[in-house]
């Protein structure tokens, strides 16, 4: 088994195992800071709640992406196939792991492209990261996207996880350079994500001038990349276990950095990172999301069966369309209009970052 193979592997493997220990122990999303106000007559009928919603210019039947999760192993195959049938099912919008181990090595492109072949027409997100980008060009995502025939690409910011992960490569020199000509040469979209640890406004503000529409913030308080590396590196390299160890809590919380966003023009917002029920997937709406991304949730009903997958992301509609009836929200778009409270460290975050005096 190959290096970045085993990687892959070791990822799914360390994400079942370490379970919620892999979550943040103190610092969350900080969803909770944020409370919806209820709405004792909301003079609406439950059945009469719309959750379709847009994205890219394309209509889904709920404001739910499949974030990418895996490729480049054996087990990844199963996974993605079960998820892909969900995704065709529910008419949602999917995306893959990370594909530099299908365009570094051949055989396991299969991983990948089992999404395609299982689901020829679904709305498909290929994934590679900034650093290989920059290192590649744009060569190297038309490679990523013409093996899974992608309708936008990720490209993923993981800067930290590059620091302590025992292969990392901490170089992001003429990563804006390489997102800007991306955007310029390639026909399809471009979403630009975090893996954990969130995007700030002045960041968002330089994608924007690069041409970016949509980001994924992908925040602090879902699935520890750092703790995942800090366990592969123990015993392997002791410098980058300290480093972990040390950064165990760094991260814009998810919510902190939706609000950050919101305000920005012309842009998306995909809201990822630690939202684990549909009341706070509707907090993030609220906040100013467009989307919501689900991963870590669906990794061990995909491991088992696309109608497990199917259930999960059923019920967590059904969680969201309980929300809006709460608040009044007929639409996604009523919701994004909804009132809320913010509260505790949200609110100084909010009043020392977006509300400057």
């Amino acid at each position: 088994m190959g290096g970045i193979e085993k990687r892959k592997r070791d990822h799914i493997n360390l994400c079942l195992d370490l379970g919620a220990e892999a979550e943040f122990i103190e610092k969350t999303t900080w969803l909770e800071y944020v409370e919806l106000i209820h709405n004792a007559m909301p003079e609406l009928d439950f059945n009469e709640i719309s959750l379709k919603a847009r994205l890219l210019g394309r209509e889904f039947s709920y404001p739910i992406l499949i974030e990418g999760m895996t490729g480049g192993t054996s087990k990844a195959y199963e996974i993605n196939r079960n998820l892909a049938e969900a995704a065709h099912r529910l008419d949602i919008p999917m995306g893959v792991g990370s594909q530099r181990a299908g365009i570094e090595d051949p055989r396991l492109r299969e991983s990948y492209r089992i999404v395609r072949e299982t689901a020829p027409r679904i709305f498909l997100i290929g994934n590679i990261s900034g650093v290989q980008l920059a290192k590649g060009g744009v060569e190297y995502a038309e490679k990523a996207i013409e093996m899974i025939e992608a309708d936008a690409l990720a490209i993923h910011l993981n800067c930290l996880q590059e620091l302590i992960q025992p292969e990392g490569l901490p170089s992001f020199k003429g990563i804006f350079e390489a997102i800007k000509i991306a955007v310029e040469r390639l026909s399809i979209p471009i979403i630009v994500k975090e893996v954990g640890a969130g995007i700030s406004r002045e960041v968002a503000e330089k994608l924007l001038e690069a041409g970016v529409r949509v980001i994924d913030v992908a925040g602090a308080g879902g699935t520890n990349w750092t703790r995942i590396e800090f366990e592969r590196a123990k015993g392997l390299n002791p410098e980058k276990s300290m480093l972990a160890e040390l950064f165990l809590e760094w991260g814009i919380p998810t919510a902190a950095s939706i609000i950050e966003l919101a305000a920005l023009k012309d842009l998306e917002l995909i809201a990822s990172g630690g939202i684990r029920n549909g009341l706070q997937g509707a907090k993030a709406i609220a906040l100013g999301a467009d989307f919501v991304g689900i991963a870590k949730p669906l990794l061990k009903p995909a491991l088992e069966s696309s109608e497990k997958v199917e259930n999960l992301i059923k019920r967590f509609a059904l969680e969201l369309k309980a929300a809006m009836f709460l608040t009044g929200s007929k639409t996604i778009n009523d919701l994004k209009k909804s009132s809320y409270v913010l509260h505790g460290p949200l609110y100084e975050w909010f009043m020392q970052r977006v509300k400057k005096p």
